[in-house]
This record gives structure tokens, sequence and C-alpha cells, in this order.
């Protein structure tokens, strides 16, 4: 028995549209974690509209609130990169502590949380007024990291270190940790005065995610993605992560987690229910997703592909499959022009 809608086969091919961007604009910051480039994607169109090159190896990206800047992390470079918007050429370079992993922006733009994937692990706190960068230890690289919604707080997730640990924007210092698990992708919803609610963990060698539950610090629920037989996977080992990608949609009540081992994102209710809702065919390797503010489109980045799905997000059907750069991985959104 199906329990999700299959996309249609995207049939127009996405190419590089020449020319300036229109006003008014929702893109796609895609990063290319093999090569120096980043690609800005028209999802309404399934187009690629602009590119910044000259960022050997970029893997975070985060978008300032004001949306004049984005902020790239190079593991080629050790470096966390500042593009201006008006013109996507690189004003700024910081050097960082070490190779860094993810990125995340406060609400208010004032600082860039980095994560230092290198041992013994630390993050990074770059100032976006002076550059000045902050070091905060901590045990074990970390692979991903975020800001909470309400600026409150920071989220970091260590494989090497199987912990996530949440800090307090505020002092910087480190106010839980949830531990035991090699930590992938982590997306989180809200409750209704904005403050966190529920973190969405994938795990290293676990086809699905685990909800953990913000004020008690505890494992609520843990869901794994519908089972694929031997003979329909892609082949391993996923790099120990079948479930890499994950995020909660703009009014919260999805959650969409992307399989390695069948090219597919699943789209569940939020927690308490975590019902499934529809699986989708994204191209080869899906390994983030992000959505459009106005809940219309998901990006799902194929790495080994070299593409990126645009999905209707009311319909489940791919719409697009757009050609980047080599190895896409984490993306963001960005909104160009009066709106």
């Amino acid at each position: 028995m199906k329990y999700w809608k299959h996309s249609l086969l995207a049939t127009a091919v996405a190419v590089l549209v020449a020319g300036p961007l229109v006003a008014q604009q929702t893109l796609i910051v895609q990063t290319n974690s093999r090569d120096g480039s980043v690609h800005l994607i028209d999802p309404v169109r399934g187009v690629v509209v602009d590119q910044i090159d000259g960022i050997p190896i970029n893997h975070g990206v985060a978008v300032s609130p004001d949306q004049s800047r984005i902020y790239l992390s190079s593991e080629g470079d050790e470096a966390l990169y500042v593009v201006d918007t008006s013109t996507m050429e690189t004003i700024r370079t910081v050097e960082l502590s070490a190779r860094p992993h993810n990125i995340s922006i406060t609400p208010d733009g004032s600082k860039v949380y980095v994560g230092i994937i290198v041992q013994p692990g630390a993050i990074n706190v770059v100032d976006t007024e002076t550059f000045q960068v902050k070091e905060i230890p901590h045990p074990g690289g970390i692979h991903n990291i975020y800001v909470t919604p309400d600026g409150r707080h920071v989220v970091a997730g260590s494989i090497a270190g199987q912990r996530l640990t949440v800090y307090d924007t505020s002092t910087d210092q480190e106010v839980w940790a949830w531990e035991g698990h090699p930590i992938r992708p982590v997306a989180m919803s809200t409750k209704a005065d904005g403050s966190t609610d529920k973190l969405y963990v994938e795990i290293s060698l676990h086809h699905g995610f685990v909800v953990v539950d913000f004020e008690t610090h505890e494992e609520v629920a843990r869901v794994t993605l519908p089972d694929i037989p031997e003979d329909e996977r892609e082949p391993g080992p996923y790099n120990s992560a079948p479930a890499h990608g994950i995020g909660v949609s703009p009014d919260g009540a999805t959650v969409w987690a992307t399989s390695r081992m069948n090219s597919h994102v699943y789209v569940y209710s939020t927690y308490p229910d975590l019902q499934l809702l529809a699986g989708i065919p994204t191209g080869v390797d899906p390994d983030w997703v992000t959505f459009t503010p106005d809940g219309k489109y998901a990006a799902v980045s194929n790495a080994i592909d070299n593409n990126v799905s645009i999905i209707d997000m009311e319909t489940y059907q791919e719409t697009a499959r757009v050609p980047v750069g080599e190895s896409p991985k984490r993306n963001a959104v960005i909104r160009l022009g009066d709106e």
C-alpha cells in the first residue's frame, strides 16, 4: 500500500539566467561543498539566476536579517566569507580558529555562530560589526549549529562528542545537553509565544529522527522512516547517516526528513501526531532541506546528482530539478528587493 504521492518527473531544464535579478524575489542560496561556487535559485521558475564564486569548499550558509549579507563558511580557507547581496561580491574574509562546518546567525544579525568540526571541537562567535572572533570550547567537533528562532539559545550538534549542547546566546554559556548519540542535522518547532518547543534530531545509524522536548531535555518520540527493501536501496554506507537533512515547515505543521537510502524526502505531521503524510522522490543523496517563508516551496539539495529538487509543498510534487555545482549540501533562503 502506498502512503505517499509521487512527484512528476520535472520536464523543464534549469539554466543560468543572464541579467539582473527581478525585484521582490525569494531565492534559495545553495552551497556546493566540493567547489568554489554558490548558486542562487528562483524556486518559482526552477532556474539559477545568479552565482557567487571564489569560496573554496563552502559549507555553511546564513543570511543577515536585513538580507544585505550572505555569510558562508569555507573549509578550504578555514574562514567566514561575507558577501554583499547588492553586488554578490565578497566584502570581508574572517579567519576562523580551524576548519568550519555549519553556521547560524542571531535574529538581530549581531552574531554568527560557526561550528568548528576539528577536534577537540569549538564554536567561533563572530561579531558582525567588528568581525572579532570569540572561541567557545566544545567537547567534540561540531557538525551543525543553529540559533533558535527566538534568538535565546544556540544548539550545537557533535558527531564525535555524541552530544547536542544548548547555549544561552546572552552569555554563550552551556545551559543543558542531550548526550549519547552522534548528532546529525536538527530542526525545531516553536510554541505560541515563539519559544522553542521540540527538537527534531537526526542521529547516526538511524533511518529517521528523534524528538527531544526542549523544556524537559528528554526524548519524547522516535520516528523511523518507511522501510526500504534491499533491492530498492541506493548504494551505501551513507556516511553512517541514512537520514541527513530535516526541517520544520514555516507554519509549524509538518516536519520534512530526507532519506539517503532511497532518495526521497518524507513529510510527517509534527509532534505529537507524527503521521506520515507524503514521500517525494528527489535526486540521489538528498542532504539538506529548506523552505520559502510563504510555505509554498521546499528545496532539497541532492549531493550525488549535483542538483536541487524544488517541491510544491501543497501538492507534494517536484516541480523542477535544478543543476548546480559539485556536491550541493546546506542551503538557505534570501529575500531580495522591496517586499
